[in-house]
């Protein structure tokens, strides 16, 4: 995976917790690759699915259809 996205670049949307940071040195890395990814920090804890359901729908609704936006 970590050599197929930089050379495919398929659009990439990521939603992550703002206290989550096991993750934040590969989202960087990600957004390094490809300067189009779509990163989203959440407000959100461990079970975002379940504490921002809304929010996730709209994000990932909007990114399906095409709305990209980089956003922080």
């Amino acid at each position: 995976m970590q050599q197929w996205l930089p050379h495919n670049k398929p659009p990439l949307l990521v939603l992550w917790d703002v206290y989550d940071t096991s993750f934040t040195v590969a989202v960087e890395k990600r957004t390094e690759d490809d300067p189009r990814a779509e990163v989203h920090i959440l407000d959100a804890g461990h079970f975002a699915l379940d504490l921002k359901p809304k929010e996730i729908m709209r994000l990932t609704q909007d990114f399906m259809q095409g709305k990209h936006h980089k956003c922080g």
